[in-house]
């Protein structure tokens, strides 16, 4: 077995080649992650692996458009499983093909579960959540999602009590799994 293939086999996260967003070959912490065999993987659309449709058309509209200016995108997002189950997922991502960053590209796979322990939900708390991490305002984030900057406030409470975090920061130390 040559070095490089030894290498991509064992790595310590999961990595995947991907051609327009369908998995072409993965390595085994990668069917560690997800649940299965490297072999069951080839051909398989990633959006099987996103909890919705939505996430999967949402988060590939952000990050197609960072790959057409710098090649590479990487986020932390909750991703499903094969058996269902849900959880936090550190996803990094290189385009091997500039011009078309989705044609063929290598990313890895983290699974957070250890440090982030999923907590149940709703698709809008969830692109709150993730706005709020990246450090935008209750007024940026309501740009952004076509809300009002109030409606924000109101989703930002219901993530400090789901979470039971007292402050902002602390919310955001949970939801990014830095210790407090």
């Amino acid at each position: 077995m040559q070095i490089k293939q030894l290498a991509f086999d064992h790595a310590p996260v999961g990595l995947a080649v991907l051609e327009h967003r369908i998995i072409r070959q993965c390595n085994q912490q990668f069917a560690a992650i997800f649940g299965d065999t490297p072999e069951a993987y080839p051909g398989v659309p990633l959006a099987r692996f996103y909890p919705s449709i939505e996430d999967y058309r949402r988060i590939g509209e952000r990050s197609l458009a960072i790959m057409r200016k710098t090649g590479r995108y990487a986020d932390e997002r909750v991703m499903k499983r094969a058996d269902g189950t849900l959880f936090w997922c550190r996803v990094r991502g290189q385009s091997v093909t500039h011009d078309t960053p989705f044609q063929r590209g290598i990313w890895s796979f983290s699974d957070l579960s250890e440090e982030r322990p999923l907590v149940p939900l709703t698709q809008r708390e969830r692109e709150v959540a993730i706005l709020t991490c990246r450090g935008l305002t209750c007024k940026e984030i309501g740009l952004e999602l076509g809300l009002s900057y109030r409606t924000i406030e109101v989703y930002r409470a219901r993530l400090l009590e789901k979470f039971q975090a007292r402050k902002l920061a602390e919310l955001v130390a949970k939801l990014s799994g830095m210790p407090l």
